[in-house]
C-alpha cells in the first residue's frame, strides 16, 4: 500500500537538497546549454540531411538537448541512494513502517520534479537562440513527455544504484550506459541518417521515443505519431518503476 506521507516527505527532501545546491543547478544547465549554443550556431546554416524542409537545425536540436538534460539528470539521481547508504539515512528509512514502493515513488517524484525544473529552464533559455513553441497546449504535452522520460530513467538509475555500493563505480557504469542511449536516440541528428541495422537498435532505446515525442509536441514534426510515442513512454516508465521498486526492495541498506 502506498503511503502518501512517505512519498511527500521524500519529495520535499529532494526539493530542499536541490534548491540548496546552487552549484548543482548551474552544473546541470551548463553542458546542455553549451551543446545548444555551439551545435546550434555551428549547424544553423547547414543543410542537415533528413530534416524536414520547414525545420531548421535549432528547432530540431532543442528537443534533443532537453532529452539529453533529462537523461543525465535522471540517471544520476540514483547517486542519492548511494549517498543515503553511505551516511546511514537509507538504513533508517528502510526500517520505517512504510512500503518500499512508497520510498521509490517518493524518490522518483523528487527526482522527476527537479529534472523537470532544469528542462523547463533550458527550454526558456532556448528562446534566446530563436526557438519557438507552436501552442501552449502542445507545450503542456511536451511537459508530459519530459515527466515520462524523467520517470523512466530515474527508475533505471535506481536499478543500478540498488545493486551497487561504490559511488565512483556507479558514475563510471552509468556513463557507459547513458552515452549509447543518448547517441542512439537521434537527439543530435535524424534517425533516418543511421544505417538500417542501427535504426532497429535505436528503437529499443526509451529516449528515442521521449525525444521524438518532444519534437512532435514542441515543433510538430516527429517520426512516429505523438500518441504512439506517449503510449510507448508510458509502458517504459511503468516497467522502470516496477523494476526500480523490485531492486530497491532487494537492496541492502548498508
Amino acid at each position: 500500500m502506498i503511503n502518501k506521507t512517505a512519498v511527500y516527505v521524500l519529495w520535499v527532501r529532494e526539493m530542499k537538497r536541490f534548491l540548496r545546491a546552487k552549484s548543482r543547478i548551474v552544473g546541470a544547465l551548463a553542458m546542455p546549454l553549451f551543446f545548444l549554443a555551439f551545435l546550434g550556431m555551428g549547424f544553423s546554416r547547414m543543410n542537415v540531411p533528413g530534416l524536414a524542409t520547414d525545420v531548421n537545425y535549432i528547432r530540431f536540436l532543442v528537443p534533443g538537448i532537453l532529452g539529453m538534460s533529462i537523461l543525465f539528470s535522471s540517471t544520476f539521481a540514483g547517486l542519492s541512494v548511494l549517498w543515503d547508504r553511505e551516511f546511514g539515512f537509507l538504513k533508517e528509512i528502510m526500517v520505517a513502517p512504510v512500503s518500499r514502493v512508497s520510498l521509490v515513488l517518493g524518490r522518483i517524484a523528487g527526482g522527476a520534479t527537479t529534472t523537470l525544473i532544469q528542462a523547463v529552464l533550458i527550454l526558456f533559455i532556448s528562446f534566446l537562440v530563436g526557438f519557438k513553441i507552436i501552442t501552449v497546449p502542445l507545450f503542456l504535452l511536451g511537459i508530459v513527455f519530459m515527466v515520462l522520460t524523467a520517470v523512466t530513467f530515474i527508475g533505471l538509475g535506481l536499478i543500478f544504484a540498488s545493486k551497487m555500493k561504490d559511488m565512483q563505480g556507479f558514475s563510471i557504469v552509468m556513463n557507459f550506459v547513458i552515452f549509447p542511449l543518448f547517441f542512439l536516440s537521434g537527439a543530435l541528428y535524424p534517425l533516418e541518417n543511421f544505417p538500417r541495422w542501427l535504426r532497429y537498435i535505436s528503437h529499443l532505446d526509451p529516449l528515442t521515443y521521449g525525444v521524438d515525442g518532444l519534437r512532435g509536441a514542441l515543433i510538430g514534426v516527429s517520426s512516429l505519431s505523438v500518441l504512439s510515442d506517449c503510449i510507448i513512454m508510458i509502458f517504459f516508465s511503468s516497467v522502470m518503476i516496477g523494476l526500480g521498486a523490485y531492486f530497491f526492495e532487494k537492496s541492502e541498506s548498508v
